[in-house]
């Protein structure tokens, strides 16, 4: 029904909408536990990195995703307005998609390259 009908850009910044009518509470709640993970990925990663330049990197990349996730989230339940942000990984939209993976990327590669910094 709200699909077909009522939002403006369902499969751009509304897929938060969509995902709850077809996928329900349970669908909703796996969609945001997994943006937690990653958020705390983040944070883990920021902490445990081996230079300041890379932990306000790290720290910087995980809050971007998790802004982008918290403003398109509360457009979808009304609490917002409408700011055209895409949901990361989900949301079609290639340049948004593009700059998600460079950032988890970069994300990784900080985490991977702890190890490889003498100790300061």
């Amino acid at each position: 029904m709200q699909k077909m009908h009522y939002l403006p850009e369902p499969h751009t910044d509304f897929i938060f909408s969509i995902i709850g009518e077809e996928l329900g509470l349970i669908g909703v709640s796996l969609v945001l536990c997994l943006y937690l993970i990653l958020l705390l990925k983040g944070i883990n990663i920021a902490k445990k990195a081996g230079t300041v330049f890379g932990a306000i990197t790290a720290a910087g990349l995980t809050i971007y995703l998790a802004v982008q996730v918290i403003i398109n989230t509360g457009v979808a339940l009304g609490a917002l307005p409408t700011k055209g942000l895409t949901l990361p990984f989900i949301s079609y939209g290639g340049t948004s998609l593009i700059i998600n993976m460079a950032a988890i990327g970069i994300l990784m590669n900080i985490g991977a390259s702890k190890d490889d910094e003498p100790p300061v």
